[in-house]
């Protein structure tokens, strides 16, 4: 999707704030009837661990959104005043509004009942053009390998012992993974993704793409990495599996606002009852802010986007997600939210199962192992957007290459929690006698997880 050449921002000078409320008084909702507001599904993963519901789960309090619509209504230049809510985070309890006066954004953050207003966002002077792909309808006769059911995804799958899951039928069959990504060029049309079981796709970036499978193939090459079945060519990790398309992230500017939509997709994947969020997002540096972040804030706490990836394990969810990219550059660690916590994070190595030099290092602020674990990303097998078999590097892609295997694993041992399937992945990788800031735990080995997983039972 790299643009050639440039085009005015459409609608002219707008922002986004995100207001932190002090409370959730005046919620219609209680917890003891999550079923209004969660799925089926969604309540169902909580009991079968164990975990309680807490007052981070209600929604955002509609009688103080109804409070700002009001003050909205009043506080701004109404003749040429245009705003709105664009969102809101159960979890954060925070709300999100967009409008061209800055008068009528600071007369919100006045209200009683806001804690804090922080601009996160600001519309740029001009964007990139989208330029549409086209896709091949079939692949390359040179694309596929003749008896080799695996195809090109047969090294990155059997570097983490992942075959012998599929051998016993584990192929993430009735698991659902959400992808959080930027965009998913193609991913409707491709033939790689015909026996992809796709449930769902949803856009969190405001204002939401027109068209939505023409975004960056980013996504498309992720989700490969996972749902593709096409024998001989690339069948990947978890072919089986469910999923949900959430994209989250704003291919035209590099704001804060983004940890906000990435917040609004993992809340919505949880009311979904997904199983696993596979992320391949990170963030350290903002347009016109690269102050913005230091390294002393990565504690899984600090920035919105790590608070809220902390929360997922105790909400019934793995977060699998990449450790970066930033390993060559001055930045040198892991990005935001691969510092959070009770989550795997994913390094990259290559095929000699040395690390790739750009794969994020840890450790976190507060001296957590990071990354985790370590899987080829230097380079992986991919389709990308135009549907044809591509190596690409990053820590993006050997990042959904474990979330398919969790979902294999967690498949296999479905009395297990999030946090202790989270566990039993790290306890069985190659290093975790003696982890380090650059390998983590090391490599995984599914099947060894495994079988220690049902000794364990």
């Amino acid at each position: 999707m790299a643009g050639t050449g440039k085009r005015m921002y459409p609608g002219g000078k707008y922002y986004i704030y995100r207001y932190t409320l002090t409370d959730k008084q005046g919620s219609p909702f209680s917890i003891e009837h999550p079923g209004r507001w969660l799925s089926h599904k969604s309540v169902e993963r909580r009991k079968r661990q164990g975990l309680a519901l807490d007052s981070t789960d209600l929604p955002v309090s509609s009688k103080y959104l109804k409070e700002m619509e009001r003050q909205a209504n009043q506080g701004g230049r109404r003749e040429k005043s245009d705003w709105t809510i664009v969102g809101t985070s159960r979890w954060n309890n925070t709300v999100l509004v967009r409008s061209n006066d800055t008068t009528q954004l600071q007369s919100l953050a006045a209200l009683s009942f806001v804690a804090r207003a922080e601009r996160v966002w600001e519309s740029p002077d001009s964007i990139g053009k989208m330029i549409k792909q086209d896709y091949h309808d079939s692949f390359n006769v040179w694309d596929s390998i003749k008896g080799i059911t695996y195809g090109n995804g047969k090294e990155q799958l059997e570097m983490l012992s992942g075959q012998r899951l599929h051998n016993i039928g584990m192929k993430g069959k009735g698991m659902t993974i959400a992808v959080l990504d930027g965009g998913f060029q193609n991913a409707d049309k491709i033939p790689a993704f015909q026996h992809a079981n796709i449930i769902g796709a949803k856009d969190f970036v405001y204002p939401n793409s027109p068209f939505f499978y023409q975004e960056t193939d980013h996504g498309t090459k992720v989700l490969s990495t996972m749902a593709a079945n096409e024998p001989e060519v690339l069948v990947g990790t978890a072919p089986e599996a469910r999923y949900w398309l959430l994209r989250c992230e704003d291919q035209q500017t590099e704001q804060p606002v983004e940890e906000d939509y990435w917040a609004m997709a993992a809340e919505f994947a949880d009311s979904a009852g997904v199983d696993i969020i596979n992320s391949s997002l990170g963030y350290n540096d903002y347009d016109g802010d690269s102050a913005y972040y230091h390294q002393r804030d990565l504690d899984g706490q600090t920035s919105l986007i790590s608070r809220t990836a902390s929360m997922l394990a105790r909400k019934g969810i793995i977060l699998v997600n990449s450790a970066g990219n930033s390993g060559m550059g001055p930045w040198k660690k892991i990005a935001f939210p691969a510092d959070a916590c009770d989550i795997l994070t994913v390094g990259a190595i290559n095929t000699e199962m040395k690390n790739a030099p750009f794969s994020g290092v840890g450790p976190t602020q507060d001296g957590r192992v990071k990354p985790d674990v370590m899987a080829l990303g230097s380079p992986a097998s991919l389709i990308s957007g135009r549907g044809t078999i591509v190596r690409d590097m990053g820590t993006s892609f050997s990042t959904p290459i474990v979330a398919g295997l969790v979902a294999c694993l967690w498949q296999a041992l479905p009395d297990k929690t999030a946090l202790e399937i989270i566990d039993l992945v790290r306890q069985t990788s190659s290093s975790y006698q003696k982890p380090d800031n650059i390998y983590g735990y090391g490599i995984p080995n599914f099947w060894r997880a495994y079988m220690i997983g049902r000794i364990n039972h």
